[in-house]
């Protein structure tokens, strides 16, 4: 299970959950933009409400009891009929509704069926409940894409340092000279992509924390990678710094001009490539 995440709907902040491949809202926080008194119980009383259910659980969910259900199905509408969100679970072994005990307790439910609980408090409180929830993912796709490409470069980098070590550092240095070795290649493609060392940028940005690498658009990212990779080839075959850097250079200078432009790019990175 995710954590907790928040969406606000016309100044009502409602929860949101991540369940497998299931997305749930707070059905409980959705209720305090009704007007009036008003339970969920007499939301799932009604027979409209019951009928939608079913269909969702039959396409949705294999185990539903359907004898249970037609049992609720004929009683639902009528006065003396009520059940809770537990016991309609308990009873159809349903998955679209969910009763959470503890700190963020509370009825939910799949996207889907709270969307058409939306209609209960207003169409316009559907309308932007939508609009806020597809908001919100969006904005998990942008992150995810971040740390995606993130971990795509921490990958890398452990490719390029593996080849560092492998064909550059002797068995007798110590562990300082080794070090000095990896940050003289680190920053060997900080200047092919930034022009600039990591200490260089440090003394330009004073109140930054994190380095040079930590606000680069995703562009950088990007070319970063395949230098890092690419680097890590020249060292195998051989080649010396000075050769090295001016390829990594020239290499840079043609992938930044091709991802600059490139749309998949731009809508992977979002914001991120206008720094």
């Amino acid at each position: 299970m995710s954590k907790n995440k928040t969406i606000d709907v016309q100044g009502t902040v409602i929860t949101v959950f991540s369940q497998g491949d299931m997305d749930f809202i707070s059905l409980t926080d959705m209720l305090q933009a009704k007007d009036g008194d008003f339970f969920i119980s007499d939301w799932l009383r009604n027979r409209n409400t019951v009928e939608f259910l079913g269909i969702w659980e039959k396409v949705h969910n294999p185990d539903f009891n359907y004898g249970e259900f037609a049992t609720i199905k004929t009683q639902a509408g009528l006065n003396s009929y009520k059940i809770s969100v537990k016991e309609w679970v308990a009873k159809t072994n349903a998955v679209g509704l969910i009763a959470k005990p503890g700190r963020y307790g509370g009825t939910y439910a799949h996207k889907d069926i709270a969307f058409e609980f939306g209609m209960w408090i207003s169409a316009e409180f559907k309308i932007y409940l939508i609009k806020e929830f597809q908001r919100l993912k969006e904005i998990e796709q942008q992150q995810l894409g971040w740390d995606i490409r993130r971990n795509l470069t921490k990958i890398n980098y452990r490719i390029h340092t593996d080849a560092i070590r492998e064909h550059l550092i002797p068995e007798e240095l110590s562990r300082e000279q080794i070090n000095l070795v990896y940050a003289s290649e680190a920053d060997l493609l900080n200047m092919a992509l930034f022009g600039k060392t990591a200490k260089q940028w440090r003394d330009e940005n004073p109140g930054e924390k994190g380095n040079i690498r930590d606000f680069a658009n995703v562009s950088q990212l990007v070319c970063l990678a395949n230098l890092e990779n690419l680097n890590a080839h020249f060292i195998q075959e051989g080649l010396g710094q000075p050769e090295r850097l001016q390829r990594l250079n020239w290499t840079a200078i043609q992938q930044m001009r091709l991802l600059v432009e490139d749309r998949a790019v731009k809508k992977l990175g979002g914001n991120n490539d206008e720094q």
